[in-house]
This record gives C-alpha cells, structure tokens and sequence, in this order.
C-alpha cells in the first residue's frame, strides 16, 4: 500500500480527512528487457502469498494488471532471497474504517538473513469520496539493507480520479551523488535511466508533477519518474487505460529490471560504509513516518486501526 516514503507523493490529498479528499545498459536492451529477464510465468504466474492484496479489487484493468505482474515478477525473482511469509496479521493485510469507505491492503516479505534484502513491501489504499468517486494508490517497494549500498526501488501509482493519475517510479539514492560521483554512474549514467524517464515524457498527457514536500524532492534521485498523466480533456478513461498499457507498465519493468540487475551484481559494503549507510535509511525511514503516516491514517482510518497499521510498519521499517 502506501505506507511508506512515496506516500508523500499523495500528501496534498491523504493529509485531509476522507470527507475532503476531491551493469552498463543501453537504451535498446532496456526496451527489451522486461520479457528477456521475466519469463512468461513470472509475469503471469499469481501469488500464492498475500492474495488479499493481490486482488486489487477496486482498480481499473490496466492498473490491476500491471500492480499483479510486477509484484508477481518481483518476488519471483527475489523468492530465493526472502523468508516464506508475510510479516503482516490479518487484520493488517487487510483492513478499513469503520464505514467501510476506507480500506487498505498490506503484504510484507523480509529478506533471509544471507540476502541483502531488508523487505519487500507490497499494498493498496482505496478512499471512497462523498461525491461518490474514489482514489487508490497502488505501491510496491524493495528495501535493502545497509550490507550493500545499490538503490532502493520505489514504485507507486495514485488514481485521483478516473482521468487522473499521479505516478512516482525510482530507484532511490542512498548516497550523496556530489560526494560520491561513481554512485551517480554506476547506478544511473550507465544504466540508462534518464533515457527511461524522457521516454515517458513523450507522451503529451504526461506532465511534470511537484511534490509539496520539499524533503521528498530531495530523496528522489536526478532520474526519478515523477508526473502527472491527465486524460480529462481528450481520450478520457480509455486513454489513461491505454497510456498505463503502453507506456507506465513496459518502463516499470524496464526500470525494475535494471534495479534487479544492479541487485544481483552488488557488492557486500565494508563496516564504515555500512554504518552510514544504516543511518541515512533510519532517518529516511523516521521521516516517512513522522511526515505523513502518523497524521495521515488516523484521519483515514480512526485511530485503533492506525495503531494497529502503524506498529506493524514501524517493526518493518525498524524505527
């Protein structure tokens, strides 16, 4: 769900009460890339895990697809590298407010002990609003730990409404790119990623979307996927159906796809740099909280089912 970080990308709509919400990779690999790394069953395969989340049921056809088959990619890629099962209660999995307007999803793996991986963290938010339209925010996430120093990968996509989305897609720093000017090349020059991000520029119905939060815009990396895709005036609901087909699900892929290959060949970090690296992603991790979710989902949810939500993320995040 959104229950983490790139929840402040739907800041300006979730800070309000629900009443009021109105290696090296070049550009021609990266567009084939998705169906060379991901078998036809990755992509198609369903989990077996965490199927409240995965059913979605409040989406459009094309997002819904494309939130199953990267979550099912995902984890089938890293399932050698994670524990079993979820972290997450039944009553977090899934749960809502007491009108029932208001439902969120939660699905979290944590990494084996020998991976690098922290958590895999998969959900959705549906806020139904008085007007009778609603918003839902789709997220998947990766987290590493600070045993290596490659990105975190952030995927989220908000539905405003039926001919509006919001989407923030990146592999997150976790290094000063000034300080560290080979951090910039291994993890973004060489992999192609701006090429991905002008891509989806492209399209006429995207646009540039600027976070209010001024922390945020500092977090995400120079070739962070952040805008706005607007159908209202043209094409209406069957273009944004087809602009998430046609283009937002081929870059997710692609782009989670060079985050995988940036993954398996990481490197294991000394203790120094291990430190550092566990301090930025604690403080990273606190500020989401503090930020957003602590303010957030009570006004969603009441507050017994905040805490409830709330201390499960907190034990995932480890703040």
């Amino acid at each position: 769900m959104a229950m983490s970080s790139p929840l402040w990308v739907a800041q300006p709509f979730l800070s309000r009460p629900s009443s009021n919400i109105s290696r090296s990779i070049t550009y021609k690999r990266c567009r084939s890339s998705a169906s060379n790394f991901f078998s036809q069953s990755d992509m198609e395969q369903p989990l077996m895990k965490g199927q409240k989340l995965m059913e979605f049921p409040h989406l459009t056809v094309a997002h819904k697809d494309l939130m199953v088959s990267l979550i099912s990619a995902l984890e089938t890629r890293l399932d050698s590298h994670l524990l079993a099962s979820s972290v997450v209660p039944p009553d977090v999995e899934f749960y809502q407010n007491d009108q029932g307007t208001s439902q969120g999803s939660l699905h979290v793996r944590r990494g084996l002990p020998s991976s690098h991986i922290d958590f895999v963290l998969a959900s959705w938010l549906h806020l139904k609003v008085p007007t009778g339209s609603a918003m839902n925010i789709t997220n998947l996430q990766a987290y590493l730990k600070s045993s290596t120093d490659v990105p975190h990968f952030q995927f989220e996509l908000v539905q405003c409404s039926p001919t509006y989305f919001i989407l923030f897609l990146d592999i997150t720093p976790r290094k000063d790119l000034v300080l560290y000017p080979n951090y910039l090349k291994t993890f973004y020059e060489e992999a192609q990623l701006e090429t991905l991000r002008q891509r989806l520029e492209q399209v006429p119905e995207t646009k540039p979307y600027l976070s209010s939060s001024l922390y945020f815009r500092g977090v995400v990396s120079p070739t962070g996927i952040l805008v706005s895709i607007k159908c209202e005036e043209v094409g209406g609901t069957d273009r944004c159906e087809e602009i998430i087909r046609e283009h937002v699900s081929p870059i997710a892929h692609d782009v989670m796809v060079i985050w995988l290959e940036k993954y398996f060949s990481g490197a294991t970090v000394g203790e120094t740099e291990r430190a550092e690296l566990e301090k930025r992603d604690l403080l990273v991790k606190t500020r989401a909280i503090e930020m957003d979710l602590s303010s957030s989902l009570p006004l969603q949810f009441g507050q017994e089912v905040a805490n409830r939500v709330l201390s499960v993320i907190k034990g995932v995040f480890g703040v």
